[in-house]
């Protein structure tokens, strides 16, 4: 659903047409007489401006809110809304059935990064990783041909910040025969540079994953209704606040290595303390296709980036590959022993 005036603004100047956003060309189309326009930008606004961020603040900016039409999904409960003709009654998510509800106030969308390649580019794309999957079932690939696609705007943000850290930690040394485990600390300053950090707590691993290795800043546009045209978008609902703490967990796994390469020595019992200055944060939108499949029953995805394809996925096993691998690698071990043994090698 979108605003009457964008709506308008999504009609073919030519034959009155609907428009969608057309990914290989980056231009929108009319469906009906293929009329082609690009999307023009206004030259003041820059994609790449940041907004600084105070952590003392009580909310963010209530300005940056917007009102829409938002379709939500009964079985997860994630909520997507769409700019033109496309209309999915299937969540993109898990693939549940979705209705619309009233308007929902959610915050403004910055910039994005458009769909640069379109749905059938993905079919080689999955069908390389499906190819490329050890102990598959020998049936995955018809099952995956099966299943149905959902072309997605997903929400995150970037996020940079200054980090003083002090940090304090064990490590071991040889004395002789004797092992000592000594102490250390330290103190250092680290900058975070556009950390892309999930928007959506429907965003899981496996979609961050799937976008974050082709995401570039440099790609950013200004962003524009006409780039859904023809898709779904998650909107941004969580605050800067939420979306920092919701990425604590992964900061502090980006910290600890940090502290690893500053001591020079392999760490131990790390503990760290951390202050944030100079926060700054964008909220974007980046594409993804997710195919939704079963197998005997039981449902899986695989996500392919709508910028570049690259793709991860989640499949079953065949039991009785596994057997047989497993036999393989104990054969292998065993022969190599043999080997060792008739060679007279210690």
């Amino acid at each position: 659903m979108t605003a009457p005036s964008e709506q308008s603004n999504l009609q073919c100047p030519t034959c009155a047409g609907q428009r969608r956003f057309d990914p290989p060309t980056q231009r929108l189309s009319c469906d009906s007489c293929g009329n082609g326009e690009t999307i023009e930008h206004c030259a003041s606004i820059n994609p790449a401006q940041e907004t600084p961020y105070n952590p003392g603040q009580p909310s963010d900016d209530p300005q940056s809110t917007v009102a829409v039409a938002v379709h939500r999904c009964e079985t997860c409960g994630g909520g997507v809304t769409f700019v033109g003709a496309a209309l999915s009654e299937r969540c993109a998510y898990c693939n549940g059935p979705v209705v619309l509800e009233p308007q929902d106030t959610e915050f403004a969308t910055m910039a994005l990064i458009p769909f640069q390649i379109d749905q059938d580019d993905t079919v080689p794309n999955v069908a390389r990783w499906v190819s490329g999957r050890l102990a598959a079932p020998s049936d995955l690939a018809d099952a995956v041909a099966k299943g149905k696609t959902a072309a997605l705007y997903a929400p995150f943000f970037t996020l940079d910040s200054s980090e003083a850290i002090s940090y304090w930690g064990s490590y071991r040394v040889k004395r002789g025969k004797r092992t000592v485990v000594k102490q250390t600390s330290g103190n250092f300053t680290v900058f975070f540079d556009d950390l892309l950090v999930p928007a959506s707590p429907h965003i899981t691993p496996l979609i961050r994953d799937g976008v974050i290795h082709d995401f570039n800043p440099g790609n950013l546009k200004p962003y524009d209704p006409a780039y859904l045209a023809g898709f779904g978008a998650e909107r941004h609902h969580m605050t800067v606040a939420e979306g920092m703490e919701a990425n604590r967990d992964d900061k502090a796994v980006l910290i600890r290595n940090r502290i690893q390469q500053h001591s020079h020595r392999h760490l131990s019992n790390i503990r760290f303390t951390t202050d944030s200055s100079h926060i700054r944060y964008r909220r974007i939108l980046l594409p993804v296709y997710i195919l939704h499949y079963a197998y005997k029953g039981k449902a899986y995805k695989i996500v392919s980036c709508g910028l570049r394809g690259t793709t991860y996925g989640e499949r079953p096993f065949s039991r009785v590959k596994l057997f047989l691998y497993s036999l393989a690698i104990s054969a292998a071990a065993l022969a190599l022993g043999i080997a060792y043994g008739a060679a007279g090698l210690p």
